[in-house]
């Protein structure tokens, strides 16, 4: 059983890393709403908040990761912002909400969780 654990202790360390990136992402939007409730917000205004919080949670993530890393910390980060992009594409594609989406704002996400993650490694 040990040998199995060690085996797969960097996917452990990926998954516990994206956990706490996504813990993040939770609070923030959750303080985000708030926000909302408690102040007349304009879109300009959600929208920034928004990628904000991507940007925050993917270099959470990959500051994490990084700082497990021994070596290539910076590909470590981009990896670990590479697998919060596809998770959250993941759940907004069950939730139906990607749908209105336009090609131009999800490459946008995506390269900004890239980079953040990538940040995050390289700065770990």
């Amino acid at each position: 059983m040990d040998k199995v654990l060690h085996r797969n202790s960097k996917v452990v360390v990926i998954l516990r890393d994206l956990l706490v990136s996504y813990i993040i992402t939770g609070i923030l939007l959750l303080l985000l709403a708030f926000l909302m409730l408690k102040l007349d917000i304009s879109s300009g205004v959600l929208s920034g908040g928004i990628l904000a919080t991507y940007i925050l949670s993917s270099f959470a993530g990959g500051f994490l990761l990084g700082k497990s890393a021994e070596q290539r910390r910076f590909l470590w980060g981009l990896g670990m912002g590479a697998v919060y992009f596809i998770m959250l594409m993941l759940i907004s594609i069950l939730t139906n909400s990607v749908m209105g989406m336009e090609a131009g704002r999800v490459i946008t996400v995506m390269v900004i969780c890239l980079f953040s993650g990538m940040l995050g490694g390289m700065i770990s």
